[in-house]
């Protein structure tokens, strides 16, 4: 089996064959590239020959994938596929494997790392410090005792509701499937008006598709309170960025904490969350601790493992 990584992994190359050593022992071969094809030419070109691709969050479209259709395996080193053309995978009978659950404890972490900057004003405060400033017209709000609202209780979202119970919040849910062990833990599952109306923080964990894609928009910010703030971890296509800034400008919700975007940052100097001063953004870096980094290369390179030894794990349908 020739194995192509058709773009970095946040690893150097030895440490990716190390990782795929046992791969290697049995005969099969590994390529890998240090920088993302610069067009759509040179992607197919490293695409070509291969049996299974190796790829993070790069779009794979339509014509990338059928354009070698000896390919029998996309490994993704991601938690989403909202990037990889799905229906051409399904007609070739491509199988298509993420890496679930390599991202758990980052973005649950990073989450309250954007919490707790929105609530205490860190950020601000660290800039008017460095000015020689101190902190005069600058609120501070606890999280202790907060309402935390949890959208989707997938494994980020459960991992948050464990972190936010030893804060001392409540804590509300809304998800397509309810977990008892949440439930009899003391998290109550609501529908998502209710969620949005009675929560002091509305935090976002669902993938990207079809039903979530624009499910927070005006209607849906406009009946958030006015004390409220917004963190998206998740999918930035989940919530309309012009809606947000709109209501972060006109004092219609507290703040927000932002890590993914529509497009992938760098963000355009037009971008309207840029212009926000009670927005707290990061490019899209929530997945990215060195500790993920490394989990996901081996589970992308379990995932190679099982499926060649017919016992495939973390299937995408």
């Amino acid at each position: 089996m020739r194995i192509v990584v058709l773009e970095p992994l946040g690893l150097t190359g030895e440490e990716l064959l190390e990782i795929g050593d046992s791969l290697i022992e049995l005969g099969h071969e590994i390529t890998s590239y240090g920088s993302r094809p610069q067009n759509e030419e040179e992607l197919i070109e490293r695409i070509e020959g291969a049996d299974v691709l190796i790829v993070a969050n790069m779009p794979l479209n339509a014509k990338a994938i059928a354009s070698n259709p000896n390919i029998k395996m996309i490994s993704v080193a991601f938690t989403g596929v909202d990037h990889i053309d799905m229906e051409t995978c399904r007609k070739n009978n491509i199988m298509v494997c993420n890496a679930a659950g390599y991202s758990t404890y980052s973005v649950a972490e990073l989450t309250f790392g954007l919490i707790l900057s929105v609530l205490r004003n860190i950020v601000p405060l660290n800039e008017a410090t460095r000015e020689g400033k101190n902190k005069d017209g600058f609120s501070q709000n606890e999280l202790y005792g907060k309402t935390l609202g949890i959208i989707g209780t997938g494994s980020i979202g459960t991992r948050v509701a464990e972190i936010a119970k030893v804060f001392g919040c409540n804590i509300l849910a809304h998800s397509r499937t309810e977990k008892k062990s949440l439930i009899d833990s003391g998290i109550k599952y609501v529908s998502l008006e209710t969620l949005l109306s009675d929560s002091d923080i509305v935090s976002i964990h669902v993938p990207l598709n079809e039903e979530t894609n624009g499910l927070i928009g005006r209607d849906e910010i406009s009946i958030m309170k006015p004390s409220s703030i917004l963190i998206n971890t998740a999918r930035g296509p989940i919530v309309d960025e012009e809606v947000l800034a709109e209501a972060l400008r006109n004092d219609i919700i507290a703040g927000a904490g932002v890590d993914v975007f529509t497009v992938e940052p760098p963000l355009p100097k037009t971008h309207p969350l840029l212009g926000c001063s009670n927005a707290i953004v990061t490019p899209h870096i929530a997945f990215a601790t060195e500790e993920a980094i490394t989990r996901r290369a081996h589970i992308t390179f379990e995932n190679i493992t099982k499926y060649l030894k017919g016992n495939p794990q973390n299937i995408m349908k």
